[in-house]
């Protein structure tokens, strides 16, 4: 029997990038303080410094390489859901951010092989049973795909949180991975 492929997104489901281009914002416009709670959708334009732009805020050399894993919990359940089912990382990525983003992976998680480590935007175009994300566009793409789901739960994905099953902490991950895979049908929320 061939395994569940479970695809999971990488910025603030795996590591906090937000967070970390939070604090290069505010360290850089020290008249114009952010916190994650304003970050209510993908779209920073009209809160982030007039000066900043998207380059700047994600833009950073190394940025990707110095984020913080999720929590504690994170690896440990990464590689016990890798044991029993094939993950792939799945990330957006500018070109320069790839390096560091496989360096970031690498470092933290060096069991995941090079060959489950893809850049997409559009992820659902790629084939997987589940998906593991913050994003709202593309929880709700893979939705439409007919894929099952995990949300992260984030401020800019709020709006969605009553329509999909959400894990604010990596802790038993692994268990509700397996029993939404085994489980009919495709929860809404946990």
């Amino acid at each position: 029997m061939s395994k569940k492929i479970v695809a999971i997104d990488m910025d603030d489901t795996i590591c906090h990038l937000v967070p970390k281009a939070l604090h290069y914002h505010n360290a850089a416009y020290p008249d114009l303080q952010l916190s994650i709670d304003q970050i209510v959708s993908f779209d920073l334009s009209g809160i982030w410094h007039p000066e900043c732009n998207e380059e700047i805020f994600f833009g950073r050399p190394k940025l990707y390489e110095e984020l913080e894993v999720f929590d504690e919990h994170t690896i440990e359940e990464v590689r016990r859901i890798s044991e029993e089912h094939d993950v792939i990382i799945v990330t957006a990525a500018r070109p320069t951010a790839v390096p560091e983003k496989w360096a970031w992976l690498q470092r933290n998680m060096p069991f995941i092989p090079f060959e489950n480590f893809f850049v997409a935007k559009r992820k659902y175009l790629l084939e997987f049973d589940l998906l593991i994300d913050d994003g709202p566009h593309n929880l709700l793409a893979a939705r439409e795909a007919g894929k099952r789901t995990i949300g992260i739960p984030r401020p800019w994905n709020l709006k969605l949180q009553d329509e999909f099953l959400m894990k604010g902490s990596w802790d038993g991950m692994g268990d509700l991975v397996n029993s939404v895979l085994s489980g009919p049908g495709f929860p809404a929320k946990g």
